[in-house]
């Protein structure tokens, strides 16, 4: 076992946060009566529980799932409706650097996985899709159905999964509104790693977070880096420049992770990581 020592930031019940292994960070959506549909106060305490893994130096991975019988159904409609009308959505959008949720658009520089527990529709898909690595319960179903109800997936969620499945399977969901199950998403879209039993999820993502810190924390946020500006840069060049000039990658070329993954190797055993220095 090891010994809990951090603070995590003031936040409701609407979001369930625990540490269930070193390193790692599990966050559970909990309005499971609305099917953890998203509203304003739930995306506070997500905003500020990120922030906080964002800058713990001790938390290497987080885990984002749902209670109850859905991982998050989307935004909560009745909030949303009392809201159209009396702000500017497109300037909602705009200034929501972060996202739906507080995800479907964040630069994050640490490994984050989705694992998704059931229903998972409109902005949660959004948010699966800029996760890093996405685990699926069997009875999980995934949707962009936006169009069903006359509104746009906006928060980023479009170019992520036009990216993630092509033009024509991104347009089978987006456009048709249809609703994927979680073998469909592994075997055909391929925007979900792994299905497993509803009983094995959670042990599932949190046995891999758990692989994750077994690697050089820095090296890891140097890779995801990478990753980023893959996206965010047509051009392989211009992608392997923004990368090895970031601030990840300068950290781990002069910290002393890269030193002792390195002294490990050649005296034969496991390395000892230390938490990375902050940016």
């Amino acid at each position: 076992m090891f010994e809990n020592t951090l603070s995590p930031p003031a936040h409701s019940d609407e979001i369930k946060h625990s540490l269930p292994t070193e390193h790692v960070l599990l966050l559970a959506m909990n309005r499971p009566k609305s099917l953890n549909a998203m509203r304003d106060s739930m995306e506070r305490d997500l905003e500020a529980l990120l922030n906080w893994f964002e800058e713990e130096s001790n938390l290497w991975v987080a885990i984002i799932t749902g209670e109850g019988q859905a991982f998050c159904s989307g935004a909560d409609l009745r909030a949303w409706s009392a809201l159209h009308g009396s702000i500017d959505i497109q300037a909602r959008y705009t200034s929501s650097f972060n996202g739906f949720g507080s995800i479907s658009r964040r630069n994050l520089s640490k490994p984050l996985i989705a694992a998704v527990n059931g229903v998972a529709f409109g902005g949660a898909m959004e948010m699966i899709l800029n996760c890093d690595l996405v685990i699926a319960s069997d009875n999980a179903v995934f949707a962009l159905p936006e169009v069903k109800r006359g509104v746009v997936a906006a928060q980023g969620g479009i170019p992520r999964i036009k990216a993630a499945v092509g033009h024509q399977l991104a347009s089978e969901m987006l456009l048709l509104g249809r609703t994927v199950t979680a073998v469909e998403a592994y075997q055909r879209f391929g925007f979900v790693n792994l299905v497993v039993p509803r009983d094995q999820l959670l042990p599932t993502a949190i046995e891999w977070a758990r692989q994750i810190t077994q690697n050089s924390p820095d090296a890891v946020q140097s890779t995801k880096r990478a990753l980023i500006e893959a996206a965010n840069h047509g051009n392989v060049e211009q992608a392997t420049f923004a990368h090895i000039w970031s601030p990840e990658s300068g950290r781990s070329y002069r910290g002393e992770n890269m030193k002792e993954g390195l002294r490990a190797f050649q005296e034969k055993r496991k390395p000892l990581w230390t938490n990375p220095a902050k940016l």
